[in-house]
């Protein structure tokens, strides 16, 4: 098991990414009391690269991602490629955006290791990884930049002093948002995994792409695209270890076709639902296809299928 450094890891990558913040069209803040603020796609456009290493931190860089090509319907579209090694570590200790974050009219998703600090949600009793570091590395989908009073809650909420915070902030309509959310192909077939009660300590490794859209023309256009690019572009290889009757019987309940609300591009079931993700089917948010690949006994079992027309529909109309 790798070791609970995953905010020291996260500061690594955000060091970088500061350090190179003209080159990569973003822009660092300090703030009064001594937090960094990054932006890396708010009022800054950012860029693929910048977008990259926003996924890094936000796995603790205990993942590779890279653009690699691909197609959709028959158009060229970049693919965000991710592999990981400690995927409970990577995707559920520190990606997943569990902790929303509302100080009076701001709100965002929060993801990235400082999760791990913060700890109340209950996620955290199930898989653990709860860590007390000096650093802090928060990224934050939002349209808004954090001010004192946002960033002084988040560190009051993880018992940590404003110098040693650094968040970073894109909206999901810029380069490097998108490029964050789509990501998570990986993180999605963990998190349903663990909704269907999986001893996820049985998954070794994984490996994951899904398409890039393109930059929409607001948040809400983005949010759909981003979650059509997994539901029904998304497609994840898990490495793991078991049963290979059990394994088969939970991969039938991976993909996202299995979901009552799946066919029908992500706006529409947003809208369908007064745009409130917790009003949708809970079992829609997975990949396109999964595999299961089982490391002791060499059989895969592969489940679901890349969606070309929901996807065709969403990014291209």
């Amino acid at each position: 098991m790798v070791d609970h450094h995953l905010n020291a890891r996260a500061m690594l990558v955000a060091d970088e990414l500061a350090a190179r913040a003209s080159e990569l069209g973003v822009r660092v803040d300090m703030l009064a009391n001594g937090s960094r603020v990054i932006d890396a796609g708010v009022k800054q456009v950012g860029s693929l690269n910048a977008g990259l290493l926003v996924a890094r931190a936000c796995l603790a860089d205990l993942g590779t991602v890279a653009l690699v090509p691909g197609r959709v319907a028959d158009l060229a579209v970049p693919m965000v490629q991710v592999s990981i090694d400690h995927p409970v570590a990577a995707c559920l200790a520190s990606q997943y955006a569990g902790w929303k974050i509302q100080v009076g009219d701001f709100f965002a998703m929060g993801s990235g290791p400082m999760r791990a600090v913060y700890g109340k949600e209950a996620l955290y009793d199930q898989i653990g990884w709860r860590e007390q570091p000096r650093e802090l590395v928060g990224i934050l989908e939002s349209g808004t930049l954090p001010d004192l009073d946002i960033v002084n809650d988040i560190c009051r909420k993880c018992d940590r002093s404003a110098e040693c915070m650094t968040l970073i902030v894109a909206r999901t309509a810029s380069l490097a948002g998108g490029i964050q959310v789509v990501s998570r192909s990986v993180e999605t077939a963990m998190h349903k995994l663990h909704e269907l009660n999986f001893d996820l300590s049985h998954v070794v490794g994984a490996f994951g792409t899904a398409p890039l859209p393109p930059v929409a023309r607001d948040d809400l256009q983005a949010i759909g695209r981003t979650n059509d690019a997994v539901l029904y572009g998304a497609e994840v290889t898990l490495y793991v270890t078991g049963d290979d009757q059990a394994l088969a019987q939970v991969g039938q309940k991976l993909p996202s076709s299995t979901s009552k609300d799946y066919g029908i591009p992500f706006s529409e079931i947003f809208k369908r639902y007064d745009h409130d993700f917790y009003k949708i089917d809970p079992m829609l948010f997975s990949p396109a296809a999964v595999s299961l690949q089982n490391v002791q006994t060499g059989w895969t079992y592969a489940f679901g299928a890349v969606n070309h027309s929901v996807l065709a529909r969403s990014f291209f109309r």
